[in-house]
């Protein structure tokens, strides 16, 4: 079950509904903007609304808190990273490798992007693709994505469930489920 959330205040996440969840972290999962919290924290933030991040992905004069993913603002040769979850995924790392470091009082890591290439369906058969520097669309770009996407589950069980169902879909004109809740 979904639920908005209204306001976290380090205890507890309010949700839309009145209900609170007691929690003393808060980890966004969100996509394609950075989530409108990121105007009630008081913290610098881009043009775009995003929390302007050091290197190592921690907020300025906060070193006990890192943000990531679309919420973060961080720019690498003079590019912001951008809001893609293969970036949000190499965050993540790089804040959790930090995280263990601050414990152990070792020396932070900076956070370097490496782009993987952009792989998107445009249609039935269809996609488009760039790849370390090659780019190709039609049917061999949709392979590539169907593969890419499947490689990029955990475990055989659910790739073979998912292969099974978008085998489904398309053999039988079948509109793909577009979201999983679990009860």
């Amino acid at each position: 079950m979904a639920s908005h959330i209204t306001d976290f205040d380090g205890e507890e996440v309010k949700l839309k509904e009145q209900s609170a969840i007691p929690a003393r972290t808060l980890i966004w999962t969100a996509g394609i903007q950075a989530a409108e919290i990121t105007e009630t924290l008081n913290l610098p933030l881009s043009a775009n609304k995003r929390v302007i991040v050091e290197p190592t992905l921690q907020v300025p004069r906060y070193p006990e808190v890192f943000v990531i993913g679309d919420a973060a603002y961080w720019e690498e040769r003079d590019r912001p990273i951008p809001m893609v979850a293969p970036a949000a995924v190499q965050m993540a790392e790089t804040a959790a490798r930090n995280i263990a470091c601050l414990l152990r009082e070792a020396p932070l890591r900076s956070f370097h992007y490496r782009n993987p290439g952009a792989l998107a369906t445009i249609g039935r058969n269809a996609a488009v693709a760039k790849v370390k520097g090659l780019k190709f669309k039609g049917f061999s770009a949709w392979l590539v994505w169907l593969v890419v996407h499947l490689m990029r589950l955990v475990g055989f069980r659910n790739r073979l469930v998912v292969l099974i169902n978008w085998a489904w879909d398309y053999f039988f004109f079948e509109r793909a489920s577009r979201i999983i809740v679990h009860r």
